[in-house]
């Protein structure tokens, strides 16, 4: 009996797909090709997370450059309706914010410098006040000369601080180098979305089907007027509490009353959370260095203001520009620091405000009956109200009656 080719193939086939199952523990053909692709997806994975860690600075720059842009646009759509080129209409609002920046740079600057050489003329003086103080209080008998001897006698800690400090000049010049190159990427790309707006906006809808371009464009106005509104009713209360805060500071004969106005109003509305305390500390210290009743006169007019900031001015100016509930705008601060730190924090509120008003647009809203278990309290109010209402006019009645 003889065998055909056909079954000698056969048999081979057979015998392969037997040595095969064998060599793989009977497991499938096609859990070798799954194992490695599952190596290769994780690899690629691997690598996009290498990549994205460091690029995320990168990213982070870009999301400031947008919301920059997103505030800076609505001035430069402005001087570009009126035939002003978008590149020079940039570069003037470019050039009006940097005299802005460096007028208060320099105002602080100059306030520093002088204060310190205040503090550093007036050392011997608060040194002996303060010796004097510690003897009275304390029963000492303390003396400035056995103060010196025992700094000399800790020369050599103060040397190892001295000669730590001074190795970590080439770590503090590298980060300022690297500060300094960060601010200047930023610039560059805010010019950039700034000035090209409208290709950028062309470029990205490009991408999209058509009907997922009005929406994609509905978004980007939102944000263009939430940004632009957040920033300009800061901008009108930062100049409304620097007034302020001049005309106090210069009643009490506060020195350099108009550098500490302006560093109030600025640090008061673009610093988020604890703006408003950084702004209150420094003239509180520069008072205290003339004369302690200043100090206390200045603190009062800080808590006064800020009260009626936040209950008269704050609800009238942000109502025409940009509404955020204090404590939406506080959890979106946390929100923000915790996501990106100190630059999350600044985008926070004018990300929060956008994001709140596309949610406006799109989520359909219902009138909610009166119900006690939503206005506990209001009915009582109301019947209250109606009380009073009809006292009042009884007591017209009776008063036009007596007539």
């Amino acid at each position: 009996m003889t065998i055909s080719g056909e079954q000698k193939n056969e048999e081979g086939s057979a015998r392969a797909v037997d040595e095969e199952r064998a060599l793989w523990g009977g497991m499938p053909r096609w859990l070798p090709r799954a194992m490695v692709l599952f190596l290769v997806l994780v690899g690629l994975f691997q690598l996009a997370d290498w990549a994205f860690r460091q690029l995320i600075d990168l990213f982070v720059m870009l999301l400031v450059a947008f919301f920059l842009s997103l505030a800076l646009e609505p001035a430069v759509d402005r001087m570009a309706a009126r035939g002003v080129r978008r590149g020079v209409g940039t570069f003037l609002v470019f050039v009006a914010v940097g005299i802005a920046v460096t007028g208060f740079l320099a105002a602080l600057g100059t306030l520093l410098v002088d204060q310190v050489a205040k503090i550093a003329g007036d050392m011997p003086h608060l040194v002996d006040n303060l010796i004097g103080w510690v003897n009275r209080t304390f029963h000492q008998d303390l003396s400035l000369g056995e103060l010196q001897k025992r700094l000399l006698k800790d020369s050599g800690t103060i040397e190892s601080y001295a000669q730590q400090a001074a190795d970590n000049v080439w770590g503090v010049s590298s980060t300022l180098i690297g500060g300094l190159f960060q601010t200047f990427t930023v610039g560059l790309f805010t010019f950039y979305f700034t000035a090209e707006g409208p290709r950028v906006r062309r470029t990205v809808c490009s991408l999209l089907p058509p009907s997922r371009q009005g929406e994609v464009l509905r978004a980007w106005e939102i944000a263009l007027a939430k940004t632009g509104g957040y920033l300009y009713s800061r901008a009108v209360l930062a100049v409304v509490s620097a007034a302020g805060h001049w005309v106090m500071f210069e009643l009490i004969d506060l020195p350099y009353s108009a550098a500490l106005a302006i560093w109030v109003g600025v640090m008061s509305q673009f610093v988020p959370t604890i703006g408003t305390y950084l702004a209150g500390a420094l003239p509180v210290l520069v008072a205290l260095t003339v004369e302690p009743v200043d100090a206390l006169w200045v603190l009062v007019f800080t808590v006064v203001y800020q009260q009626i900031e936040n209950y008269v001015l704050h609800p009238r100016i942000t109502a025409r520009t940009v509404d955020v509930h204090p404590a939406v705008a506080f959890g979106a601060v946390i929100a923000g620091a915790a996501l990106l730190g100190a630059v999350g924090a600044l985008i926070a509120i004018p990300a929060a405000a956008t994001l709140q008003g596309f949610v406006g647009t799109y989520v359909r809203r219902y009138e909610v009956a009166t119900d006690p278990r939503i206005d506990r309290g209001e009915q009582r109010r109301a019947r209250r109200e109606l009380r009073r209402e009809a006292a009042q006019r009884l007591r017209r009645m009776v008063g036009g009656d007596g007539e």
